[in-house]
């Protein structure tokens, strides 16, 4: 049986075939980083946090690594 994927996913569910791809990666920080910009020239800055936050994850994702288990 496949690792556990997360919470109701089941052997086939999120992550069951190696989690995203570089290019959503890389769609994924684009977006966040545009949305951070955006919120910020709006001065919405709740929503800027958050999408900045958003921003470090998916560059971690695809930069450093982050969630890559056990290989």
């Amino acid at each position: 049986m496949a690792r556990w994927a997360g919470w109701g996913a089941g052997p086939a569910g999120a992550g069951a075939t190696g989690g995203p791809s570089r290019v959503f990666l890389v769609i994924a920080l684009l977006g966040a980083i545009v949305v951070t910009v955006i919120s910020a020239v709006r001065r919405e800055l709740p929503a800027a946090a958050v999408a900045g936050l958003a921003a470090i994850y998916f560059a971690l994702r695809l930069f450093a690594g982050l969630g890559r288990g056990e290989r």
